[in-house]
């Protein structure tokens, strides 16, 4: 059902990417991959609706977080972006989503690879494993143009110094990488198996989230590194 939320905070964490933290005026219980549904409604009655994961973890309060990409040609992220302000009220609807789900009692070591704000379920699955301090080795493999775009960066550098099961390799495709263990050029399956190679045995839970030419290309990776297919679970935006 459709819910009025207010917006309570916003973080600019890359240059086309804002975190914006909305208070639910109906707090809903969802789980780690999840996502909800923004509507606007314009004065003329024109509505524009998009999907966003939610990037805070399940043990958060009432205020949950999304993290909305500016598209040049959105009709959604642009308001957010140039217009929405502190206090305004937006309607939401959620959580959503059954299949892109963090395991409930994981145990096997699990391979994350994300594009962009395709990290956003990945960081929600992140922080709630941190939480619930649970300790199955994971593997984020994460595209970004520049260090400067890397969603959340700052955190999952945190994440990493301070989680000796947590691994993280980002592939910078438009600069060369500062770190000895990134990549500077796009993800392939050669990357993907040199970062499953970093895992101390075969994952058998794998989320990858990304536009579709992304998708498809590290999905492939993953098989062609011999994962089973039913090991791995996708989510894709655009068209």
């Amino acid at each position: 059902m459709w819910q009025t939320c207010t917006i309570a905070q916003i973080v600019e964490q890359t240059p086309s990417i804002k975190s914006y933290f909305l208070r639910l005026s109906k707090p809903f219980t969802y789980m780690a991959g999840q996502h909800a549904d923004v509507r606007l409604t314009a004065p003329d009655g024109y509505v524009a609706m998009r999907s966003y994961s939610i990037a805070s973890a399940p043990s958060a309060s009432n205020v949950i977080e999304l993290a909305i990409e500016r598209l040049p040609d959105g009709e959604v992220s642009p308001f957010f972006h140039d217009v929405a302000a502190l206090g305004d009220e937006i309607e939401l609807r959620g959580p959503i989503g059954g299949h892109f789900l963090w395991p409930e009692r994981p145990t096997a070591p699990i391979l994350l690879i994300g594009a962009g704000s395709g990290v956003v379920p990945l960081m929600a699955m992140l922080r709630h494993r941190r939480d619930l301090t649970q300790t199955v080795p994971t593997a984020l493999l994460l595209s970004s143009r520049t260090e400067r775009d890397v969603l959340f960066g700052d955190e999952l550098l945190l994440l990493e110094t301070a989680d000796p099961n947590f691994e993280l390799a980002l592939a910078i495709t438009r600069e060369s990488p500062k770190r000895t263990t990134d990549f500077g050029r796009r993800i392939d399956s050669a990357m993907v198996t040199e970062v499953i190679g970093r895992l101390p045995r075969t994952p058998e839970h794998v989320f990858v989230c990304g536009s579709n030419p992304f998708v498809n290309i590290a999905a492939d990776g993953a098989l062609m590194a011999g994962l089973d297919a039913s090991t791995i679970k996708t989510e894709r935006y655009g068209g």
